[in-house]
C-alpha cells in the first residue's frame, strides 16, 4: 500500500487493523482471468471507461443532496430513479429506507448476491454540499464517502446492461441507510435480520484505494450516559448534588478501570469519551449532564467485557458521589446508541479468494483488513462478505474540505467491483 493509499485508509477509518495477506488459490486466479477475457465483460469494461463523464455527473447530482443518518429519503429517491433509468427488473424502498434494485439472474437457484454503497453522510442539516471544481478535482463534503460508491453502482449497472451481461444468480444493487455514526448500521441490520431476503454473499463499496479488501469487522458498543439532579443557583444552592461533578467522577473511575483492562487484554480493545454536554450557564448547578462513550474491540469477548467495565464504573461512581456528603442526589440513565458486532471471515472463502484474484488481475497486490463498515453485520453471522475501495484519489473524508479526483484508477475500481460481482454471481452461458 503506498503512502497516499494508507492516508486514505486511515482517513476513512476503515483500516483499524491490517491482516496478514493470504495466498490466492490458482483455481480462482484462472477463474477470474478467464472471466475478465470474456467478450461481454471486456465490452462492459469499455463502457465503464466511456461513461466516465456520466458517472461524474451522477456523483455530483447525488453529492448535492445532503443525507445525514435518518434523513436519507431525498437522496434515496434520486438514487432509485438512477437505478430505474440504468435498468433493473424491479425496485423498492424497504421499511427503513434502503433502496433496492433487483437484477434477475438466469438460474432459478435461491440466494442473492448483494452489492451496496451507503446513502448517508456524516454532515448535519444545513451543511453546504455544493460541488466545486478545481481543475479535474471535485470538492464537497461527502463527495467520496460514500457518494462515490453510489455512482459506481450505477456505472456497473449501466455497463452490464449495455454489454447484455446475464448473471446466474440474482443481484441486489442497494443504497443502504444508516452506515455512519448513530445510524449504527440500521440499514444492514434490517437487511440481514428482518427483511426476509435470502442473501448468500455481500459486497460493500466504501472507502480506501484499489487493493483494499476488508474481510473482518471491528465491533463497537456506544452509550450515552445521562446524569440528572435538581439544579439550582451556584451560590444560593451551593452544596446541592451536581450532575457535572458526578459525571466527572464517572469518567475518572471508568478511565482508570478501562485503561487497566485494555492494557492487560489482547487483541486490541479501545475506549473513548467522545462528547460531553449539559448545563445552562456558568453560575447554575446543572440539572442534567451527559457524555457519549465509544468502546471497540477485535474480539467479541473483549467487547462484552469492556462494556461490563463501563457499566460497573458508572454505577460505582454515582453511588460514591451520592454518598460523598452532598445535599440530595443524582440519578443516571444509560442509553445504548450503538452496537456493531465484531467478526472475521477466513481468507479461504471463495468470495474473498475471488476478490483477491480480481485485485491481482489489475496488477495490484490485495491487502486484507478489518474495519467498521456495513459488512460487520453479515460477517458476524458468518455470511460471506467483503468491503472494497472506491478507487481514484481523494482525501479529507468526514471534513468540509473533502475532495475526489476520478483519475485512471477510478475506472479500474468500478471494473474491479464488476469483476468480483460477476465472479461471485456467475456469468450465465
Amino acid at each position: 500500500m503506498n503512502k497516499l493509499s494508507l492516508c486514505l485508509a486511515c482517513a476513512f477509518g476503515l483500516f483499524c487493523t491490517t491482516l496478514t495477506s493470504q495466498e490466492i488459490e490458482k483455481k480462482y486466479t484462472k477463474e477470474v482471468d478467464r472471466l475478465a477475457k470474456n467478450k461481454k465483460v471486456e465490452e462492459a469494461f469499455g463502457y465503464i471507461k466511456a461513461q466516465k463523464d456520466e458517472t461524474t455527473k451522477d456523483l455530483i447530482t447525488l453529492t448535492e443532496i445532503l443525507a445525514p443518518p435518518f434523513m436519507e429519503t431525498e437522496r434515496g429517491k434520486v438514487f432509485a430513479r438512477m437505478l430505474e433509468e440504468a435498468g433493473v427488473d424491479s425496485i423498492w424502498t424497504d421499511k427503513v429506507g434502503n433502496v433496492i434494485g433487483l437484477r434477475k439472474g438466469a438460474s432459478s437457484a435461491s440466494g442473492y448476491v448483494g452489492v451496496d454503497a451507503h446513502l448517508d453522510v456524516v454532515f448535519p442539516e444545513g451543511t453546504d454540499v455544493t460541488v466545486k471544481k478545481v481543475g479535474d478535482t471535485l470538492k464537497a463534503p461527502g463527495i467520496g464517502d460514500d457518494t462515490r460508491g453510489l455512482a459506481m453502482l450505477i456505472s456497473m449497472l449501466k455497463a452490464m446492461n449495455k454489454a447484455e451481461i446475464k448473471t446466474e444468480k440474482d443481484l441486489l444493487i442497494v443504497g443502504t441507510v444508516g452506515e455512519e455514526g448513530l445510524g449504527d448500521l440500521r440499514g444492514m441490520k434490517y437487511m440481514f435480520n428482518e427483511s426476509g431476503l435470502d442473501i448468500d454473499a455481500w459486497i460493500a463499496i466504501d472507502g480506501g484505494s484499489l487493493g483494499r479488501i476488508s474481510n473482518a469487522g471491528l465491533g463497537s458498543k456506544r452509550y450515552k450516559l445521562m446524569v440528572k439532579g435538581p439544579g439550582g443557583h451556584s451560590w444560593g444552592a451551593f452544596g446541592l448534588a451536581n450532575p457535572h461533578h458526578a459525571l466527572g467522577k464517572a469518567i475518572d473511575i471508568f478511565s482508570k478501570a478501562a485503561w487497566e483492562y485494555t492494557s492487560t487484554h489482547s487483541p486490541k480493545t479501545s475506549f473513548n469519551v467522545g462528547r460531553i454536554g449539559g448545563g445552562t450557564s456558568v453560575n447554575s448547578i446543572p440539572f442534567e449532564s451527559w457524555m457519549e462513550v465509544d468502546m471497540r474491540a477485535i474480539d467479541p469477548k473483549n467487547l462484552d467485557e469492556i462494556e461490563i467495565v463501563f457499566k460497573e464504573s458508572v454505577a460505582k461512581a454515582i453511588k460514591e458521589y451520592n454518598a460523598s456528603g452532598i445535599r440530595g442526589e443524582v440519578t443516571y440513565e444509560l442509553i445504548k446508541i450503538g452496537d456493531r458486532p465484531s467478526g472475521e471471515l477466513p481468507a479461504s472463502l471463495p468470495l474473498i479468494q475471488r476478490a483477491m484474484a480480481a485485485t491481482q488481475h489489475f496488477g495490484v497486490k490485495p491487502s486484507l483488513g478489518r474495519g467498521s463498515t456495513n459488512i460487520n453485520i453479515p460477517v458476524a453471522k458468518g455470511i460471506p462478505a467483503i468491503c472494497i475501495g472506491r478507487g481514484g484519489q481523494g482525501g479529507g473524508a468526514h471534513s468540509l474540505h473533502e475532495w475526489f479526483l476520478n483519475d485512471e484508477p477510478g475506472d479500474e475500481s468500478i471494473q474491479l467491483a464488476l469483476l468480483i460481482t460477476l465472479s461471485q454471481a456467475g456469468l450465465a452461458k
